[in-house]
């Protein structure tokens, strides 16, 4: 059985569907879908009816591309009104060698959960910060194999209003698709970029999405706190229609193929001809319109950096910047300016989907499958069938499915 996992992420500008298989440690990227996202509204569904038309359409372009179904996918829900709370559970060792095993393990994460979510509250994972053996305080971080009576573990619980999730997962459930797993996607983020240094330190997510901003804070790799900043890449491209009186779609084309996040680099002579709403024939200067992208995502980091500091007290010692609006050239140079000069921009690296806008599906599946290694599970959405069907459908050797499947990518 192939690891391949089906990972979805309704945003407010569009919904993402990856198909990914891990193999080797690493995702193969075996299919993307995008399509504009209707009736979301900063994260949140709004309008069931329309986000259902677009759900529909990412999934259809899917199944097109790899010739199956998708019935099961893991989903990214808004992290809106989170909570986190420290929470502790124990379970006996009951197979005969007093041996821990995953099971055991699992029952013990189950009763850190047990009688501690509120009635009003979904739960969205439980994220284990260390175990303990016996009366041994010795603190492990995975006690397979060990031997024991007793385990216990020492967890941080995620919860959300429960609105967050069940309409989500009720439009899916419409079109035949269960939802295996849930979290959010700094998380997601988080395990994306991250190094074997992020999990010893303290780090920061700060995600600039179309209508929101999210900045996560983890310690030693456990997300702890997370809140939304209401102001996004949509702010941007408002402000370039209203100084120039052009359109929107005007004004993303010339964000993202002609200005700069930065004003440094731009050209006070490369200009744009345009049209605006009037039909009036303008030229854009590309040093005008960096400064104006320029002040806006300023003010979204300076914002972002605010609330860190409100967030926590801790030593922050990585900040991850993602999202589509750090996908905008230069726009290093203005974090450099607003962080420090050691702060970096982290670019998704996987074929097919080399874009920040990716990074809280193709992170998810990298969670997923890390969850389910630690308990020694195999991590699947899509079951023997719909593989052996997805394998019989494309040509190749490959020990992965990639191989078999790779000239999509260039063929199209």
């Amino acid at each position: 059985m192939k690891e391949i996992i089906s990972s979805l992420d309704i945003g407010s500008s569009t919904v993402k569907l990856v198909v990914g298989e891990v193999y080797n440690n690493e995702v193969n990227v075996l299919s993307v879908s995008e399509v504009k996202s209707n009736g979301v509204k900063k994260g949140i569904i709004v309008n069931p009816e329309e986000t259902l038309i677009s759900i529909k359409e990412v999934f259809s372009r899917c199944e097109e591309t790899l010739g199956i179904n998708i019935n099961k996918v893991i989903l990214i829900v808004p992290s809106y009104y989170a909570e986190f709370l420290i929470t502790d559970g124990v379970s006996t060792i009951t197979n005969p060698e007093g041996i821990v095993g995953s099971a055991d393990i699992v029952r013990t994460l189950q009763a850190c959960v047990y009688n501690k979510v509120p009635t009003n509250k979904e739960f969205i994972a439980v994220t284990p910060i260390e175990f303990t053996i016996d009366d041994d305080e010795t603190k492990i971080l995975d006690p397979k194999g060990m031997k024991a009576n007793k385990l216990k573990c020492r967890a941080v619980l995620s919860l959300v209003p429960k609105k967050n999730v069940y309409t989500a997962v009720s439009l899916l459930e419409n079109i035949g698709v269960s939802v295996v797993d849930i979290n959010f996607g700094s998380v997601a983020d988080y395990f994306e970029f991250k190094t074997k240094e992020f999990d010893k330190k303290n780090s920061v997510v700060i995600n600039i999405g179309m209508e929101k901003t999210e900045v996560s804070v983890f310690k030693k790799g456990i997300l702890i706190d997370t809140e939304n900043i209401e102001i996004g890449g949509k702010n941007i491209d408002r402000d370039i229609c209203y100084i120039y009186d052009i359109s929107r779609k005007d004004a993303i084309m010339i964000k993202e193929k002609f200005a700069l996040a930065h004003k440094r680099n731009a050209s006070t002579s490369w200009s744009e001809d345009m049209l605006t709403n009037s039909e009036e024939s303008i030229k854009i200067n590309q040093y005008e319109v960096s400064e104006i992208i320029y002040s806006r995502i300023k003010e979204i980091l300076e914002l972002a950096k605010k609330q860190i500091n409100i967030l926590t007290k801790l030593e922050i010692s990585y900040i991850i910047f993602t999202g589509g609006t750090s996908e905008l050239n230069d726009f290093n140079l203005v974090v450099n300016e607003v962080f420090g000069e050691d702060k970096s921009v982290y670019r998704v690296k996987e074929i097919g989907c080399r874009h920040n806008k990716f990074s809280s599906a193709l992170g998810f599946i990298k969670y997923y499958h890390d969850k389910l290694s630690f308990r020694n599970k195999l991590a699947y959405t899509v079951d023997e069938q719909e593989q052996n069907e997805l394998i019989n459908n494309k040509k190749g050797n490959n020990s992965s499915i990639l191989g078999k499947i790779y000239g999509y990518f260039f063929n199209n």
